[in-house]
């Protein structure tokens, strides 16, 4: 379900501002409107709804409007036109005191720069958003001990923001974001002031905490890898304009046009799709099924071998042309004679991680979940189409 819908949101800067959005509907350029009307275009008619729970990322390079955009949503920046709707309710149309409750209740940020006040103790910053809200001494003090345990900084809550490392500084930032639990998290550049070793940590903890708390988070980036990182869906912003909203998968295998393509042409694939993204449908067989059935699946599938799982589909191996002939011969069961033996990985492994093991193994490799119930197979020339940044057709390629 959609919390945030974004409908045709602009924002133009300049002395009467108003007077681009007819410019803009008959189609006119961000540099055209700079240069005879002698306005900027900041966001050009944005429209993007966000899942509740989901980490929506904002990137793009410098100017692209994307920060513009972040603070429209909370209307930090003031909209020239169009709509937030948080859960049905336009943020556009609040006035000064529907505003300050939606901020204070529904709302948190967290910026580039921490912020931090240097004379209060870790504690009184986390705390700060709660004593601006009138929220009394002890409960607001009970709420930031909650956050600082939440971010990994309880003992620390004594301590002056100049005692910290500047990735437990940005920990802070983040605690007193979540403080008074909002059902939206800003987050604006918040790790690129950090050194790349500790902003990938941190990036590693976003996620770690998104998992406990669940929290809806609109992250803004200029780092393509962090977005691939983080990302549940990405838009990709222009000149104020999203020229692509998709899943990471989707933005690296079907780019919107050839700014995109330029945009993600020197990722390494092999380190952001996963075994999920390439797999195809295993052709299987019950383990009490007989040798005779396995060979004519085989022949009927055009396949050399066949997964062995029961009937809650939990993997107990795999059986081979070659496996089946001996056990018809031999008068054998398919548990006498197949391979228990397979190689098995869960389906968010990088396909980096894969290629030890399909160079170890002629066998497609098994996706298998926690209970070992079995996902899908990934061979070969499913992994290379990937890489070469070509969709797996539906039902997989051959071997």
């Amino acid at each position: 379900m959609a919390i945030i819908e974004v409908k045709q949101l602009t924002k133009v800067f300049g002395h009467d501002a108003v007077r681009a959005l007819p410019l803009l509907e008959q189609g006119w350029s961000k540099e055209k409107i700079a240069r005879e009307a002698k306005l900027t275009v900041g966001v050009n008619k944005a429209e993007f709804s966000i899942e509740e729970g989901e980490i929506f990322v904002v990137m793009g390079l410098s100017g692209s409007g994307k920060s513009t955009l972040v603070r429209l949503l909370n209307r930090l920046i003031e909209p020239t036109g169009g709509q937030v709707l948080f859960k049905g309710k336009d943020v556009v149309q609040m006035n000064p005191e529907q505003l300050r409750e939606f901020r204070r209740k529904n709302i948190g940020m967290v910026f580039q720069k921490f912020a931090l006040f240097p004379h209060r103790s870790v504690l009184a910053n986390a705390e700060y958003g709660l004593e601006v809200q009138g929220v009394e001494k002890s409960k607001r003090t009970r709420l930031a001990m909650e956050a600082l345990e939440l971010v990994g900084l309880k003992g620390w809550e004594h301590h002056r923001p100049d005692q910290l490392s500047g990735g437990m500084q940005q920990r802070v930032g983040l605690a007193r974001g979540l403080a008074n639990d909002p059902d939206i998290l800003l987050m604006d550049e918040a790790f690129s002031a950090l050194d790349p070793l500790i902003r990938k940590d941190m990036q590693q903890e976003l996620l770690e905490l998104q998992a406990r708390v669940k929290k809806t988070i609109v992250f803004i980036t200029h780092d393509l890898d962090e977005a691939l990182r983080i990302g549940d869906r990405i838009a990709l912003m222009k000149d104020g304009v999203i020229v692509q909203i998709g899943s990471p998968e989707e933005i690296l295998i079907q780019p919107a046009n050839k700014y995109v393509e330029r945009f993600v042409e020197d990722v390494d694939l092999s380190k952001v799709l996963t075994a999920a993204h390439v797999m195809r449908q295993p052709e299987m067989i019950r383990p009490e099924r007989g040798p005779r059935v396995a060979l004519q699946l085989m022949r009927d599938s055009g396949v050399s071998s066949l997964y062995v799982a029961d009937n809650e589909m939990k993997l107990q191996g795999v059986i081979t042309a070659e496996n089946a002939a001996q056990a018809l011969k031999e008068n054998r069961s398919i548990l006498e004679v197949m391979q228990r033996e397979i190689p098995r990985v869960r389906p968010d492994t990088l396909l980096n991680d894969l290629f030890e093991m399909m160079s170890e193994t002629h066998l497609p490799v098994a996706v298998v979940d926690e209970g070992d119930k079995l996902k899908g197979i990934v061979i070969k020339g499913a992994v290379l189409s990937a890489l070469a940044g070509n969709a797996v057709p539906e039902g997989g390629l051959g071997s």
